[in-house]
């Protein structure tokens, strides 16, 4: 569903979730924004029992001049030609049923409603529902800095969704960060105000039935139902203590268990362990040092902690460390292989920007952040990965061709100018390369989860999974590599 698909209803109604929080309160005002602009008879409102008190939203709303409304009650002669529900799915409990003749859900949840008869574009892969209404909206051509305050709102909504930004990880929720002209003062105004004093006696007696495990130096902690911004502030808080490595705070109510993760330490990424914890009952991610994520409470089958304790031991249970530079491999046990001739791209990155340049490279797989020199290339590898490689090591094992490089993306990586912020897509630059097949290795299949930390990158480990292979080069004993399963075949053969 596109937004120009609701474009035929003449009177339209936006609804967020009861007890509305700043992401819900940032998509509708955008979607209200974008339908006034088109000449529609709009209204934005909120049902349930309460209103809008919490001190920060209600400093949103007057600050940012957002038109939302407090409807208990709605007669049936108001029945709207549209009812477009956002941040939440109509039918849910946590929305109050609003009769319409057409309904249309925007949202950033998992699924949990049939949409059969329903208009929907639901994308549970981002961080909010503010990043799933600016993309609608950049792909109608509308951009939201035309109102500063619609752009404040929607940076404010994807900030208070991922625990202020901690836990996003899609490309699309930093490609909208980046391009928002936001009012700093006001989300600054805003954030200082996020914490009532119910909230802070809450943070104080979580944090005094803490949880500690020495052996590999983490904390557990269970809060009471609150703003799931207080669990950032509890774990940040937790973090600066001494001997604590990693903090997990957590609380559980009735639709969700919403936990915290950070991580000062560089064996443990926090987005992995949030995803780890979250795996096959909800989701998680976020950023190295700070993540969180969310676990469906009718998915348990023991007590929340319980939960919680077991998947931590298990982690740190699960995972080998592997340090290259100090490790050398028993080759005696591994398989030769040598790389199979194969078309792939490559970019020269003094092509894209000038040698000296601070640059990010955003692709699905995340973000990586260089200063271009002479010998920087980009490789896309067979499926679509883009990794940093020399021109040494691409000259080594590949020759370039005259073919045109093409190649369809789910998220097309590009460049940004860290100094300028300036965009460039990098397939325009990409050429075609053809792998020589002379690269001998010795590689074989992972039977335990490992984290590798590469001879170049000591402060940042590879995973691999059961399954993966460990490699390493023939002529090098130190440049040890994971090579995931589904490219193993693709790339390698037995020697």
């Amino acid at each position: 569903m596109r937004l120009k698909d609701l474009l035929r209803f003449k009177n339209i109604v936006i609804q967020c979730h009861d007890n509305p929080d700043a992401d819900a309160l940032a998509s509708g005002y955008a979607l209200k924004w974008f339908f006034e602009k088109n000449g529609k008879d709009v209204r934005f409102i909120y049902r349930g029992r309460n209103e809008i008190k919490k001190s920060n939203l209600t400093i949103m709303v007057k600050k940012l001049e957002i038109p939302i409304e407090y409807v208990p009650f709605i007669s049936t002669e108001e029945q709207p030609d549209l009812l477009i529900t956002v941040d939440c799915q109509y039918g849910e409990k946590n929305v109050t049923k609003t009769e319409a003749k057409k309904v249309a859900i925007i949202d950033h949840h998992r699924k949990l409603v049939e949409t059969d008869n329903i208009l929907s574009n639901i994308n549970n892969e981002l961080g909010s529902c503010a990043t799933v209404v600016w993309k609608m909206l950049k792909e109608e051509g509308y951009d939201p800095n035309e109102n500063k305050f619609v752009a404040t709102a929607l940076y404010y909504g994807l900030y208070t969704d991922t625990n202020r930004l901690s836990e996003v990880s899609h490309p699309i929720d930093r490609d909208m960060l980046d391009s928002l002209n936001f009012n700093k003062a006001i989300v600054t105004e805003m954030s200082n105000s996020n914490i009532s004093l119910n909230e802070l006696q809450i943070t104080g007696k979580a944090i005094l039935n803490y949880e500690y495990y020495d052996s590999n130096k983490y904390l557990v902690i269970e809060a009471e139902p609150c703003d799931p911004s207080i669990l950032g502030v509890i774990s940040d808080f937790a973090l600066e203590t001494e001997g604590v490595d990693v903090c997990v705070a957590f609380y559980v109510n009735a639709y969700e268990v919403k936990f915290s993760v950070r991580s000062c330490s560089k064996e443990v990424y926090a987005n992995e362990l949030a995803a780890f914890l979250a795996d096959g009952m909800g989701g998680g991610g976020g950023h190295i040092l700070k993540a969180g994520g969310t676990i469906k409470p009718e998915l348990l089958t023991k007590p929340a902690k319980d939960l919680i304790r077991e998947r931590l031991a298990l982690y740190y249970d699960t995972y080998l460390v592997i340090y290259a530079k100090d490790t050398t491999l028993d080759t005696s046990r591994m398989r030769r292989y040598s790389k199979i001739q194969q078309t792939l791209g490559t970019v020269r990155l003094a092509d894209v920007f000038p040698v000296g340049t601070h640059i990010n490279i955003r692709t699905l797989e995340g973000d990586v952040d260089t200063v271009i020199d002479e010998e920087a290339y980009l490789m896309i590898g067979v499926e679509g990965e883009i990794y940093p490689i020399s021109e040494q090591k691409v000259k080594s094992s590949y020759e370039f061709t005259n073919f045109v490089y093409t190649r369809d993306f789910e998220y097309e990586p590009r460049i940004r100018n860290s100094g300028t912020g300036e965009i460039k897509y990098v397939l325009p630059f990409a050429k075609t390369v053809r792998s020589l097949g002379s690269s001998i290795i010795f590689a074989k299949p992972l039977e335990q989860p490992v984290k590798l930390f590469t001879a170049w990158t000591e402060d940042k480990y590879y995973s691999g999974r059961v399954g993966d292979y460990i490699a390493v080069r023939a002529d090098d004993e130190h440049d040890i590599y994971i090579i995931n399963r589904d490219i193993m075949d693709k790339s390698y053969k037995p020697f």
